[in-house]
């Protein structure tokens, strides 16, 4: 089952994202970075540390877990995929992490992106600011009790919220990992 590689043509690009053909297929591809992350904070009394942020594409806030982009400011290009997770962390919720565990790494939506994000966990928790993230952010940050978590995602959602599916799949994976 072996696929020949195809020619990429550019059909639109901008500053952050490409719009790209191959064959019959259209994709996206980010054009100001080397890679993605997602983080799921967990705090030493079980609690799950989530964001809240406004999503222009979807118009709607989204209840997510941290992440961000690896190697899309300079200052930062030389990063490991940890240590962007690191900061990201940092930068949204005001916590640093004594531990920066691997989850898995995978493609967020392989029939429209190339975008591959690693995911990890964050776990011996110090809280340094109130988060938020940087200047061009507004993110509101969410401290919730792993044992109301389902109840409070659910909620979010009656009250118009989205509630981005990574949630449930890094607390899987941390579950399996025994680090919940």
């Amino acid at each position: 089952m072996d696929q020949e590689p195809m020619k990429t043509k550019l059909l639109s690009e901008g500053t952050f994202l490409g719009l790209y053909k191959r064959g019959h297929w259209e994709y996206a591809a980010r054009t100001n970075c080397t890679g993605a992350v997602g983080i799921l904070p967990i705090t030493d009394n079980h609690e799950i540390i989530l964001v809240e942020q406004f999503r222009i594409p979807l118009q709607a806030y989204v209840i997510e877990i941290p992440a961000g982009l690896a190697g899309d400011e300079v200052e930062f290009s030389d990063e490991s995929l940890a240590e962007t997770a690191a900061r990201e962390l940092l930068e949204e919720t005001g916590y640093s992490a004594a531990k920066i565990t691997p989850l898995i790494t995978s493609p967020t939506s392989a029939g429209m992106t190339t975008e591959i994000v690693s995911f990890f966990a964050a776990t011996e928790l110090t809280r340094e600011h109130s988060g938020g993230g940087t200047e061009q952010e507004d993110i509101v940050v969410h401290r919730v009790p792993l044992a109301e978590l389902d109840s409070w995602l659910h909620l979010q959602q009656r009250n118009g919220r989205s509630v981005d599916l990574k949630i449930h799949a890094c607390l899987y994976l941390a579950n399996q990992q025994g680090l919940i």
